[in-house]
């Protein structure tokens, strides 16, 4: 299968990109920049230049693939504050690569976040089954699923707020890593009882590979690992290896010690996924969060 690929040289890209390349996939990446197209062309993959603004090339490209896997978001804008911005641009280029498939019956796997459910209310563990009417990344996710309706076999990978691996630089773990040095406390809001999910980078991107090949059109996938750790058992972690206490915060306050992570630090996120291995035959097979920590390489060891 020919695969157009956007965010192809990020975090997950760097291990979707091999991951397709070593089933027998060719793939075209989206490159907006030399460094970037100079990295797909060394994995093997052909390189198509642009960027998630250029509406025209993202529909030509999609229409010429077998397939399409969109991964690219503007993480840069979200951590600046223009979060609204980045959500339009993705919702935009969601809307523009699903016109270009629609009628084709060819697959079109999106990417969206375990905690939107979270912010959409949802309460327990959440499921494959869950959806929220509408909101931030809602909408372009219900967008995904709605195109299995024209003739698209559309599916969404909803990634836990923490993919780890050693190919993780700028997620939200080396984020929390950074700000714990920079204020010498590693925090975490009230009990830190609240749980976030977490997933290998290598099992999510054998799950995108996965939904390309396999996924029943308009269905939702977590590429979830461990289904929930406390927040507190991740700042004790984080702390021990770096020599500092872990230190309990309020709501208001937590801005102060992590940034752009602070309306995302107390929210309460189990998720399962139990349905995506069903469907796919999926299964995690990499070490967990807690084990990566304690491997050191996120901590320069």
């Amino acid at each position: 299968m020919r695969v157009f690929i956007t965010g192809a040289s990020g975090h997950i890209g760097s291990a979707v990109v091999p991951e397709l390349l070593t089933h027998g996939h060719e793939v075209v990446g989206l490159a907006r920049s030399d460094a970037s197209a100079t990295l797909l062309a060394s994995w093997g993959a052909e390189v198509e230049r642009g960027d998630l603004d250029d509406l025209d090339r993202l529909r030509s490209a999609a229409a010429a693939a077998d397939g399409v896997i969109h991964l690219a978001f503007k993480h840069e804008a979200m951590r600046s504050g223009d979060f609204l911005g980045a959500i339009d641009s993705d919702l935009q280029a969601l809307l523009a690569l699903g016109d270009a498939l629609a009628g084709s019956g060819k697959p079109l796997v999106s990417t969206s976040g375990t905690l939107m459910l979270a912010f959409g209310g949802i309460e327990g563990v959440g499921t494959e089954d869950d959806a929220v009417a509408g909101g931030p990344r809602i909408d372009a996710e219900n967008a995904v699923v709605a195109f299995a309706d024209r003739g698209v076999r559309s599916s969404v990978v909803r990634l836990p707020p923490t993919v780890h691996s050693e190919l993780d630089h700028h997620g939200f773990i080396p984020s929390l890593i950074g700000f714990a040095r920079d204020t010498g406390s590693a925090v975490y809001i009230g009990d830190g009882a609240n749980r976030w999910p977490s997933g290998h980078t290598l099992d999510a991107a054998s799950l995108y590979r996965l939904a390309l090949e396999d996924a029943p059109a308009g269905s939702r996938f977590h590429a979830v690992g461990d289904e929930g750790i406390p927040v507190r058992v991740m700042a004790e972690s984080i702390g021990r290896h770096l020599g500092l206490p872990p230190l309990s915060v309020s709501a208001e306050e937590a801005g102060d010690y992590v940034g752009f992570l602070a309306g995302f630090l107390g929210l309460d996120n189990p998720v399962s996924s139990t349905r995506t291995q069903e469907v796919l035959g999926w299964k995690p097979a990499h070490p967990g969060l807690l084990a990566d920590l304690d491997a050191g390489f996120y901590f320069g060891c």
